[in-house]
């Protein structure tokens, strides 16, 4: 099973080329300053080989644009209430996105079907009452009643012992995780080891 991996809210330069150097696909910058996890001043280091995507929350287009180019920004994820509208505007631009969905109930995967043909990706992650990850995982079980076109990448509370259920859990349209809380030293930092050997284990839990 081939799996998208995505590291988020890196913030330091050493950090990042570690996680880097795993293997992974993605890694994550949060450009939202209420965020524990805010990347404040360009890294030393910036990823060569993985995409680099740049998480943003309500903010102007402006803004985004300016950081697409100044980060080279290969993805915008959107956390807020981006509207489809916002989302084909970004996209004019030739800018590649990633929109969030907060899930706890069935009705919340109804506001997908306004982004279909607009964003590359949908993330899935587990409803709060403030913008930003819980470390907590919702129901996946819910996903598969999701029938939409664009695939999506799993969040919110994948921890080093979830190898075994993002085994388990079967979508036509899951094509990855996303790691961030609960691979981490402190807000930002991420525990390299810990993601090493959790990335084994998904490897041998899919043999």
């Amino acid at each position: 099973m081939a799996t998208l991996i995505k590291v988020c809210g890196m913030t330091e330069a050493e950090n990042i080329r570690n996680v880097e150097q795993l293997g992974v696909d993605m890694i994550g910058f949060i450009f939202y300053p209420k965020s524990p996890r805010c990347l404040c001043e360009m890294p030393e280091y910036l990823p060569t080989h993985a995409k680099r995507v740049g998480v943003f929350v309500n903010e102007n287009k402006e803004n985004i644009l300016m950081y697409a180019d100044r980060f080279s920004l290969d993805y915008i994820q959107l956390h807020g209430t981006e509207s489809p509208e916002y989302c084909r505007s970004l996209q004019s631009h030739g800018l590649r996105l990633i929109k969030v969905f907060s899930i706890s109930h069935l009705k919340d995967l109804l506001a997908t079907s306004s982004y279909n043909g607009l964003c590359d990706y949908y993330l899935f992650d587990t409803k709060t009452p403030c913008y930003g990850g819980s470390g907590n995982q919702f129901d996946w079980n819910l996903l598969y009643r999701y029938s939409g076109p664009t695939p999506f990448l799993l969040s919110g509370g994948i921890n080093p012992y979830s190898a075994k259920s993002i085994k388990e859990f079967r979508h036509s349209r899951f094509a990855g995780i996303d790691l961030n809380s609960r691979f981490e030293t402190a807000p930002g930092i991420k525990d390299t080891e810990r993601i090493e050997t959790f990335l084994r284990e998904l490897k041998e839990s899919s043999i």
